[in-house]
């Protein structure tokens, strides 16, 4: 699991960084203001929650239950919202806006706020 973390948390803020040249240095010519506002919001939490990823993979075993729910919520929940932001910008510059990644976006800021909640947990029964 802390070699899974590790190359996703990467991954992801490798990514990060390309989209972020791509959004500024091509995008900004195709997307309104507001499109470029949503994609460069994906991009911060990406970029956020791939330098957590990595941090949490060198300073947590991730065996326990809690941890490992934890980071898949953290994978999983960066993967949901901010690629289906992605998707929803692109789409929607080229007149074909995919509706259905709508509802994917908040499932994936869920995942993201009980990722930091049990993050939160994981402190608080070690001081107990």
């Amino acid at each position: 699991m802390v070699l899974l973390a590790q190359l996703v948390g990467t991954l992801y803020g490798l990514l990060a960084v390309i989209f972020g040249a791509f959004g500024a240095h091509v995008l900004k010519k195709t997307f309104t203001a507001e499109q470029l506002n949503s994609f460069e919001t994906g991009i911060k939490y990406q970029m956020y929650h791939a330098l957590l990823i990595v941090m949490l993979s060198f300073n947590f075993n991730l065996e326990t239950a809690l941890e490992q729910n934890m980071m898949y919520c953290f994978l999983i929940g960066t993967f949901l919202f901010s690629f289906s932001i992605y998707g929803l910008c692109l789409s929607a510059a080229k007149g074909r806006k995919m509706r259905f990644l709508g509802p994917i976006t908040p499932i994936g800021g869920l995942l993201l706020v009980i990722g930091w909640a049990l993050l939160l947990y994981s402190f608080f029964k070690n001081l107990i």
